[in-house]
């Protein structure tokens, strides 16, 4: 799972070895001690994400939930303070609008065939 937050990018997935812990990986330093302050992080440069902590799940679902619950923004972009963050969310928001905008095409183009289609069998 990918959570952006207005100060942390965090992946969070399953650890395999231990069932009751989630793997919390970030790749800036600093943003999985913002978001789990007690995380015992550790640096992994041969891996995909260079920061990770084994977190209990209770205590991700906990804090998440927390962080769920404070937000008191209107425009989650405007909220990112730091401007480099900022430039690199804006680019991720822009590709999933791309996505939007491709399922909008290919929905019209579903519907304009359905119509098509329906319009002449009626002939």
């Amino acid at each position: 799972m990918w959570i952006f937050l207005s100060g942390a990018f965090l992946s969070i997935v399953a650890d395999k070895n231990h069932r009751t812990n989630l793997i919390v990986r970030a790749r800036v330093k600093g943003d999985i001690e913002r978001v789990f302050p007690g995380a015992k992080v550790i640096k992994t440069p041969k891996r995909d994400y260079l920061f990770r902590a084994f977190v209990d799940r209770e205590t991700v679902a906990n804090v998440i939930s927390e962080v769920v619950l404070d937000i008191s923004y209107d425009n989650f972009k405007d909220n990112v303070k730091e401007t480099r963050r900022k430039q690199h969310y804006s680019r991720v928001w822009w590709e999933m609008s791309n996505i939007q905008s491709n399922n909008r095409r290919q929905h019209v183009k579903k519907a304009n065939l359905f119509q098509l289609s329906g319009s002449q069998s009626r002939r």
